[in-house]
This record gives C-alpha cells, structure tokens and sequence, in this order.
C-alpha cells in the first residue's frame, strides 16, 4: 500500500481501492482503476473489475500517493472534480480547509512525519480528502501510515459498523489527530524535567539546558501549528451534519441537482436523515474535543517552558552578578595588599639610595642598629594597623 520508491526526493506513485465487496485492490495507474482489469486483490486472487459497477454498489476509496499532472486530469474528468480542488491538490496547498461543492466536499487536514530520527521530523504533511456520497478519493505526497491505520480499523469493526465515506474520512480525520499524542506526551515528559532542572543547573549543564529550552520551544510551536486550524475544519464539518445535508450523488448528480432546483432546494446540498450521520458528527465531537485539549496543553507547556526560561535567565544573571563580587573581592584585596606593600617600597628604597641617611655605616656604629631596628618596627606597626582597620572595615 503506497510505499514506493524515491525518485528524485520524491515517492513514487501508487494507488490502492478499498471496497467493501472486493476488499483491498493494489495498482500503479489511474486508468487501471477507472477501466475494467484483471487486478489482484488483498486475497492474492486475479478478479476482473469494472469500476463504474464499484460507484453503483456500496462504498468505494481510492488512495493515492504523489499523483502527477496526468492522474489529476484524468480524475478530475472522470469523478467531475472542480478545477479550484484539483488546483489545492496539485499545489499541496497547505491550508487546511473545509469546502461543499456540486456533488463532493473536499477536506485538506494536515499531519506530519513521524520519524523522530528523521530530519525533517514534525514538518508538515498534508491529507487530502474528496468525499462523494458513494466513496472517497484521498491523495497525498509523501508516504504515510494512515490509510493503513485506517484498514485495519475498518477491519476490526466491520460488523459494527455500517462502512460510508463519511466514516472513512472521519477515521483519517481521527488518525490524523492521534498521531500528535505521542509528541506531546514527549513534550510534557521534556516540560517537567526542565522546569525541574532549571533552578538546580551546575555550571557545566547551562548550556545543554539551552538547548533543551530552545528545542522543546520549536517543538511545541510546530505542533501549535499543525493543530491551529483543524479545530474550524472539525467544525464546519459538524456544521455539515448538524444541517442534515448531503452532496448529490455522483453518478447522477446533473439529474438530481435539476430536481433540486426544480423543488425549490439549493443545487450544492441535498437534505440528508440517515441515522448514521447523527453518529459521526457525536465522533467529529469527540475530535474537536480531542484537538482544543491539545491545544490548551501546548499553551500550558509553552507558558512552562517561558516561565522556565525567565528562570534560567535569572539564574544565569545571579551567577554573573557572584562572579563579578567575587572578582571585585579578589580586586579589593590586591588593592589592599598593593596599598600595603608600596609605602614600606617607598620607605626601604630611600635607605637604599647612594646618598648619606640615618644610620648608615660610617657614623656612629651604635646608632646604625637603632635605626634599622627603628625602620622595621614602624613598617611591621604600620602593616599590623593596615591589616586591623582592613579587617574592621572589611577590605580583606
């Protein structure tokens, strides 16, 4: 299922069809599905299949990876797909969106890769979703677990379930949106040990908790961003069921739009009361849920995270400021010894000068000793005061 190679940084194409008779068929070009063939099906089995007689009996989806130029023409003729969807969808627009047309509504509904060890690891990825009343196409561009996701759910509640495309798509929707749970569960674990950590750092770990802020930070925003529109997606999609209103059929939209009109009804939507319908809107509700909470935690996790960094910034402002009184300190102190040292400098170096002074040989001997006695007592006095007023007033 649409895991092929790479070619020139891109995947290559393929497509797979699901249907609830013939279960999962696989295949490597449009006209193969849109024309009748001998294909294989899940089972191993060579079937022929004609899928126009797939549009008129039970539900249908076709899911396509990296389709060209070509592929989209011939979709777009075949399932009359309005230029303005085919243009979204060649593109890879990157808006999230909900929109009604004739005889389909089109969802574009972002996810992101999921490989942590991958560089591009939470970018962008975006599903897009045609939904008819007889089946749904989806298409994307870069290989993904979804769809299969998606099998293997409509496999284990299959005999709970009555299978429409609008189920299909609500359970890509709700994939989707579980997928950012691992993530964030990642991100909280990230949150809690950084708000623990912060104001315990040694000086050797502050700039590994930098990092740490700084990445948890561009996590949390990406995620932000992923989920920022999906909670108005969600809603006008339940706005959708709320109204009871259903596209046209496709294979006679043209006829069924004309008695629309002819009633007095809008030719875009068709009053819709199946049952089925009430139920999947209560499921969209429990996206929507799903999608503010996660929210709300970001924002949670991203006021933690800001809070953790006006931590660090302060703890790493009071370091500084302990530096620099410590420094001030050790200056302090040689200033004080430097005071001390230099008048008893000032004082042995005039004794030392080649002139006659006190108590130099050739007086009177017994006058030499007195004054050299007398010369280091007064600077032994004057370091013992230095030192006793440096330790009153604190200088040393």
């Amino acid at each position: 299922m649409d895991v092929g190679g790479v070619q020139h940084g891109r995947p290559a194409f393929t497509a797979s069809v699901h249907h609830v008779s013939t279960g999962l068929i696989q295949t490597s070009s449009i006209p193969r599905i849109l024309s009748s063939a001998v294909i294989e099906t899940d089972h191993g089995a060579k079937t022929p299949v004609v899928f126009s007689d797939l549009l008129k009996d039970g539900c249908f989806w076709i899911d396509i990876l990296n389709p060209d130029d070509f592929d989209m023409h011939i979709l777009a003729k075949h399932f009359h797909v309005h230029p303005l969807t085919i243009e979204d969808i060649s593109t890879e627009d990157v808006r999230e969106k909900y929109e009604v047309f004739r005889h389909y509504y089109f969802i574009c509904f972002r996810t992101f890769d999921q490989d942590y060890n991958s560089g591009s690891y939470l970018q962008p990825a975006s599903m897009y979703s045609v939904v008819f009343r007889e089946g749904i196409v989806t298409f994307h561009f870069c290989p993904t677990t979804h769809h299969l996701n998606v099998l293997r759910r409509m496999e284990q509640l299959q005999s709970h379930i009555t299978l429409s495309p609008d189920w299909i798509n609500y359970a890509l929707l709700d994939d989707i949106t579980d997928v950012f749970a691992s993530p964030i569960q990642t991100i909280e674990y990230e949150v809690d040990s950084v708000d623990e950590l912060v104001l315990l750092l040694r000086e050797n770990e502050t700039t590994d908790m930098l990092r740490r802020i700084g990445s948890c930070r561009r996590n949390v925003m990406n995620l932000s961003r992923l989920l920022a529109n999906k909670a108005d997606v969600v809603r006008s999609l339940m706005k959708r069921f709320d109204e009871r209103y259903a596209v046209v059929p496709l294979m006679s939209h043209s006829a069924t739009a004309a008695n629309a009109f002819a009633n007095g009804e809008d030719g875009a939507v068709l009053q819709h009361h199946h049952h089925r319908d009430g139920e999947i809107k209560l499921y969209l509700g429990d996206i929507l849920g799903h999608v503010l909470t996660m929210r709300q935690s970001l924002s949670g996790y991203d006021k933690i995270l800001d809070r953790s960094h006006s931590n660090y910034l302060a703890q790493i402002s009071l370091e500084i400021n302990q530096l620099s009184n410590q420094t001030n300190n050790v200056v302090g102190t040689l200033t004080f010894f430097a005071s001390l040292i230099v008048p008893m400098t000032f004082i042995t170096g005039l004794w030392g000068m080649n002139v006659y002074v006190p108590g130099q040989p050739g007086m009177d001997p017994d006058d030499t000793l007195h004054w050299w006695w007398g010369l280091i007592g007064a600077m032994l006095l004057y370091c013992i005061v230095a030192v006793y007023f440096g330790k009153r007033y604190a200088l040393i």
